[in-house]
């Protein structure tokens, strides 16, 4: 196989989202697959949508998901610059090299004749294509109008023939010619169309495989159209499949689709939005699902690829983010713990050792029970402050309960006693206290889980009241006692029958 060289080449005129960081990707591993070299090239010539800070955010969340380019912007290279905006001049010594050689000519239509050609057209039951008025034209009339008028320059397609090509996904692909209508390739104030400025580019950076989504399947034939044109060796080409939702239409926002800085925000890990991405139309054995970055690079290639519509899956993405994070070693997940928590101003800056060690202590019961890192602050808050943020649901269903204040006392009492303080302490005096209750763990359980988080669901609840620590958990029983003890005396009467109340064998004295 002759030199591998691939491009990533992103429009910035927003973030970077599941499409593009799925094109980027194949594109990243197929360079690295062959020891070939990765290019990213910033397309911003839509001067009206492109911004700066749609170039910055589309790097960093290519940073992020750690798909790295030899040449581009940062790195430089040998076939720069790697900014559309900086290579005008480039584009209009190839257009003028069209026009010199009758391959291309000046067009000097309004938008409003155009339109008014293209109804009708339209209203005759024809393709609106551009009936090429301005090719016909006299030479005194280009004359007139080039000194009324600033024209565009259309590239000059072919009447007949075909354009023939080999995609690696699809096949053979075919189109005739006359259906490819004569494309601007030069605007009116000298920037180039999409189509053009792509020919141009990915000849001049010696792109070898052009990898893109099947959406520019009719690109390709108006590009190559230009390749022969000006003469130039058509690189290989392979268009993947669209992604689509759950419901099998194009991927959007109502799909969950946003883009890749919200899923890092979100608390999504880089290694699993690679794999879960690189999974999106392609597979290796239709079974195995994690893969690890240097096993993707290894097992890679384009025949892998699927022709139809990839679908994309929140909830597979959220489980395979899981399992990254189930096998995660434990000191990574209380660093990545830290950094979150200390943003929401629970912990401070700096980690310390004990620190460290205690968040250690706190995501190793959650590490098995969160599927994102955004899921790390609210699941363990309450860890951090003694300022509750209360589910009044929960407190409802389980603080409201004739039986709770003397539950929390015998609780109280007992945990003052244990020695030592340990897990499995705590987890027997539980199972001791349902015994005296003659109720269910649950019925013991979930009153001191919610006077102690603030909710009705949280990591074991001895391992809960270890980390808290035997103080601030009695603290927080007292003040359970209090709530329960005035939701009583409010109402008046118990919100539960007395059947669904567990009784002590013994007096709560």
């Amino acid at each position: 196989m002759k030199e591998v060289r691939t491009r990533y080449a992103p429009s910035p005129t927003g973030y970077l989202h599941v499409g593009g960081a799925r094109t980027a990707l194949f594109n990243w591993l197929f360079a690295r697959h062959h020891g070939g070299t990765f290019v990213l090239r910033i397309e911003d010539t839509d001067l009206e949508r492109s911004t700066e800070e749609s170039t910055r955010a589309i790097i960093e969340a290519l940073k992020w998901l750690e798909i790295d380019w030899d040449e581009g912007p940062g790195v430089g290279g040998p076939y720069g610059p790697y900014v559309q905006s900086q290579r005008l001049e480039i584009y209009r010594k190839y257009a003028e090299q069209l026009l010199a050689e009758g391959k291309a000519y000046r067009c000097y239509c309004t938008p409003e004749e155009l339109k008014a050609r293209r109804e009708q057209l339209l209203a005759q039951g024809k393709a609106p294509m551009y009936d090429r008025h301005c090719l016909h034209l006299s030479e005194a009339e280009r004359e007139r109008l080039a000194k009324e008028r600033r024209s565009v320059i259309r590239f000059l397609s072919p009447d007949e023939g075909e354009v023939r090509f080999y995609d690696h996904i699809r096949g053979e692909c075919v189109f005739e010619n006359k259906v490819l209508d004569d494309l601007v390739i030069l605007k009116s104030d000298g920037w180039p169309t999409y189509n053009f400025a792509v020919v141009v580019d990915d000849h001049l950076m010696r792109i070898s495989h052009v990898i893109r989504g099947e959406d520019h399947l009719t690109n390709t034939a108006r590009q190559i159209q230009l390749y022969q044109a000006l003469g130039w060796e058509v690189p290989e080409f392979a268009h993947v499949p669209l992604i689509l939702g759950t419901d099998r239409t194009r991927l959007s926002k109502r799909h969950g689709a946003v883009s890749v800085g919200h899923y890092r925000d979100e608390g999504f890990l880089p290694e699993a939005m690679v794999n879960y991405l690189a999974l999106l139309g392609w597979s290796y054995d239709d079974r195995t699902e994690i893969f690890t970055r240097e096993q993707l690079i290894q097992y890679f290639s384009l025949e892998r690829v699927s022709k139809h519509g990839a679908i994309f899956d929140l909830k597979k993405l959220e489980w395979m983010n899981g399992v990254y994070i189930r096998e995660m070693p434990l000191e990574r997940l209380a660093e990545l713990a830290h950094e979150r928590l200390s943003a929401a101003g629970l912990v401070p800056k700096e980690l310390d050792d004990a620190l460290r060690q205690r968040l250690v202590q706190i995501m190793e019961p959650l590490q098995t029970r969160i599927k994102t890192l955004g899921e790390i602050v609210p699941a363990t808050r309450f860890f951090f402050t003694d300022d509750l943020e209360f589910d009044e649901s929960a407190v409802q269903k389980f603080l409201h309960r004739d039986y709770v204040p003397g539950l929390f006392a015998r609780l109280i009492a007992r945990l003052l006693e244990l020695d030592p303080w340990d897990r499995a302490g705590i987890e027997q005096l539980f199972k001791g206290l349902a015994e005296e209750y003659n109720a269910k763990l649950g019925d013991v359980i979930q009153p001191a889980r919610v006077a102690l988080t603030g909710t009705s669901v949280s990591p074991p609840i001895h391992d809960v009241i270890f980390i808290l620590g035997r103080e601030r958990t009695v603290e927080r029983l007292r003040r359970g006692v209090d709530m329960a003890s005035a939701a009583l005396a409010a109402s008046q009467a118990d919100k539960h029958s007395p059947a669904d109340a567990p009784s002590a064998r013994a007096a709560d004295a």
